[in-house]
C-alpha cells in the first residue's frame, strides 16, 4: 500500500481548520493540522511534508515570517497561502516570501483540493530529483555533496558553496525563471544581500564552465526584471 501523502495544515480558525483537514483527508491524505506559527516551525523540523498550507494571519507570528523561516532551511516544499486579503501588494508579498501559490478566502474547498494536488505533484518530481547526488550538463556532471565539477576526460573542477548552492536551485526550478529574491532567500540566506551584478557573475562563471559558445548561451539565461532560468535542452 502507497505511503499517505503529509500536508502540515496551520489555520487559526477552528471551523476552517476542521473543514480542510476533513475534506484532506477524504482525498486520501494525512494531515498534521496546528494552530499557530511557533508550533507549525516545531512540527515542520520534526516530521517531512509534501505540501504546507498556511494562513497568513496567525497569533504571534504571522504567515509570512513561518514561510520565510521555512525557506531559509527548504527551498523545495510548496507553500500555499491563505488569506482574507485579496490585495496584490499581499499576494507579491507572499510570491516574494517563497510561496507557490495563494487562496483568498472565502475559496471553494474544490478548488482549494485541485491546487493542493498540482502542488504535491510537484513536490514529488523536486523529491526525486533532490534524491539525485549529480547532475549532467553536456560534458561535465555537478556533484552536489562534494562541491565539484567532474569532466568526462577526468579534469576536476572545485566549486565554491554558493556556487554549489545556486546550481541546485536553478536545475531544480529547470525551464522555469527563478527570481532574485528567491536566489537571495536560498543562496544567500539573508546574509549579506549581493548586487544584481554579483548573481550576474555567477552566471557568467556558469556560462565558462558549461557553454559551448558564451555568447550564444543554451542553459543559463538572465531574464530582465525577473531573474535566471536554466534551460535543459535535453
Amino acid at each position: 500500500m502507497p505511503q499517505k501523502l503529509r500536508i502540515l495544515l496551520v489555520e487559526d480558525e477552528d471551523h476552517l481548520l476542521d473543514a480542510i483537514k476533513l475534506n484532506l483527508e477524504l482525498e486520501g491524505y494525512k494531515v498534521h493540522a496546528v494552530k499557530d506559527g511557533k508550533t507549525a516551525l516545531k512540527v515542520f523540523k520534526e516530521e517531512r511534508f509534501n505540501l504546507i498550507i498556511l494562513d497568513v494571519m496567525l497569533p504571534e507570528m504571522d504567515g509570512f515570517q513561518v514561510c520565510e523561516t521555512i525557506r531559509l532551511e527548504n527551498t523545495e516544499v510548496p507553500i500555499l497561502f491563505l488569506t482574507a486579503k485579496n490585495t496584490s501588494e499581499d499576494r507579491v508579498m507572499g510570491l516574494k516570501k517563497g510561496a507557490d501559490d495563494y487562496l483568498v478566502k472565502p475559496f471553494n474547498l474544490e478548488e482549494l483540493i485541485l491546487r493542493v494536488g498540482i502542488l504535491v505533484k510537484r513536490s514529488m518530481k523536486a523529491d526525486d530529483l533532490k534524491e539525485l547526488n549529480s547532475y549532467k550538463i553536456g560534458d561535465k556532471t555537478i556533484y552536489f555533496n562534494s562541491f565539484e565539477l567532474k569532466q568526462d576526460d577526468g579534469v576536476i573542477v572545485p566549486l565554491t558553496k554558493k556556487e554549489t548552492m545556486l546550481l541546485k536551485l536553478l536545475i531544480e526550478r529547470k525551464n522555469e525563471a527563478v527570481s532574485r529574491e528567491q536566489i537571495l532567500e536560498t543562496v544567500w540566506n539573508y546574509d549579506v544581500y549581493p548586487s544584481t551584478r554579483t548573481i550576474d557573475n555567477f552566471i557568467l562563471t556558469f556560462r565558462k564552465y558549461f557553454e559551448p559558445d558564451q555568447k550564444n548561451p543554451v542553459y543559463f539565461h538572465s531574464i530582465r526584471g525577473v531573474g535566471y532560468k536554466f534551460t535543459d535542452i535535453h
